[in-house]
């Protein structure tokens, strides 16, 4: 209790026995000598608490007038704080945690579930790991991960593919397969006058139908990361870098050049229709290449594309040349690359485009499309398996074998389609031969 209240809990209980004694006399009483000693007392003692809470109630407003913000104490801005610091806390996770250490203990355990669910419990990981390898079958082909595992690898692969980086939708597969309809054409609107008639109106429908291909990606992973039996956020990393990248990587091919014949999903080079498909000049005048660039987005335009979210898509020597290609006066031609613009629009590279098509294996290509019209198909089942006796094609071709090199094969198996919804939204420029040679 501040010395104010306290003062003024006081005054108030003399206020009221002074109030008594005066009702006395208000009623027609009289006062004793005794009452009249106590009166002159109480009054004497009010006022003397009537001082003492005037000089307390001045020193509260001064004190808070000089009051200041306890960042602006006297200790400095930078002193340390006055409190304690309370915990312990717990580390944001990493995304993907759950899915790399699942896979490191069906690794380190051969994939014996139950001696993973032991090991995943008394190594103090999240209790939903011993939980899903305690409840989930194994099949002949491998482990099904668990869909809240699956789903934080998937959002995972959007930094490293670059069709979904691009803005391309995800949707879910309904057993395998997904329809999406769209207007082909065929709506005639238009102005009438008097006494004509309405034109008649019958629409075409089309389809995109995409099902289930199925992806599979063999992930070498050194046994002494896996046989790390802890939680180290780390390791953790390390394991989901690397089955993102190589699922990434493998996407991209298929969302880019898949041919859509068999197994392979249909990408944008083949989706591209053959009026949207440009041969790129040979020349590298400034002005030819703008002329290429602009001939390229407007193939989109002319279509009516929504140009949602319309990105690029080349190869890293084709958006280094653009960076150093130079105007007459020396100044940068494209400074936007800085910042993967080119032409008001995103850019992304990938090694997934080649660089030895042509007549002289020296060309390459460049996409432009709409990436919100374009959709992946997306199974949320992930199955994997474990191998330490097999052999893999590194990228060189060269055939490695894993016992010898001390790594364990991790093979994701994943289930997806590409396609866009209008085709007219993806354009793409062939035989660019801009940076051969670099």
């Amino acid at each position: 209790m501040s010395l104010v209240t306290q003062l003024r809990s006081e005054r108030a209980k003399l206020n009221e026995q002074i109030q008594a004694l005066a009702r006395i006399e208000a009623d027609g009483g009289v006062l004793d000598a005794e009452q009249l000693t106590s009166f002159d007392s109480l009054n004497s003692a009010f006022n003397t608490l009537t001082d003492k809470l005037s000089r307390a109630e001045a020193a509260e407003r001064t004190a808070l007038a000089s009051a200041v913000p306890l960042s602006e104490g006297a200790q400095g801005i930078t002193s340390p704080p006055a409190g304690g610091i309370s915990g312990p806390f717990t580390a944001k996770p990493i995304p993907g945690a759950n899915m790399a250490q699942m896979v490191r203990l069906l690794a380190a355990t051969r994939g014996d579930q139950q001696a993973a669910a032991k090991m995943a419990s008394d190594g103090g990981m999240n209790p939903e790991i011993a939980m899903a390898l305690s409840t989930v079958t194994p099949g002949a082909g491998g482990v099904l991960v668990p869909h809240s595992f699956s789903s934080e690898v998937i959002e995972l692969l959007r930094p490293k593919s670059v069709v979904r980086k691009l803005g391309a939708v995800s949707l879910p597969l309904n057993s395998g397969n997904l329809t999406i309809p769209r207007i082909k054409g065929g709506a005639i609107v238009g102005y009438i006058g008097s006494e004509e008639d309405v034109p008649v109106t019958d629409l075409n429908f089309d389809d995109l139908k995409l099902s289930a291909k199925k992806l599979a990606g063999l992930v070498p992973i050194s046994n002494d990361l896996l046989s790390y039996s802890g939680t180290n956020p780390n390791v953790d990393r390390l394991v989901v870098n690397d089955l993102t990248a190589a699922v990434g990587l493998a996407e991209d091919l298929g969302f880019i050049r898949g041919a859509g014949t068999g197994n392979l999903p249909k990408g944008l080079r083949f989706w591209a229709p053959a009026f949207n498909i440009i041969t790129c000049p040979p020349d590298k005048e400034l002005h030819i290449v703008e002329m290429a660039l602009s001939a390229l987005i407007l193939r989109l335009e002319q279509a009516d594309a929504n140009m949602l979210m319309p990105g690029f898509i080349m190869a890293p020597r084709s958006k280094r040349w653009l960076a150093a290609l130079r105007d007459g006066n020396g100044n940068k031609a494209y400074p936007e690359l800085d910042q993967n613009l080119l032409k008001g629009f995103p850019v992304a590279t990938t090694t997934q485009v080649p660089i030895n098509l042509g007549e002289n294996g020296d060309a390459s290509e460049i996409y432009f499309a709409d990436f919100a019209d374009c959709f992946i198909g997306e199974d949320d089942d992930m199955v994997i398996d474990f191998s330490k006796e097999a052999t893999y094609k590194d990228n060189a071709g060269n055939i490695v074998s894993a016992f010898q090199r001390d790594q364990t094969l991790v093979r994701v198996i994943a289930k997806h389609d590409f396609g866009p919804r209008h085709i007219e939204s993806v354009a793409m420029l062939t035989d660019v031969v801009w940076g051969a040679g670099l």
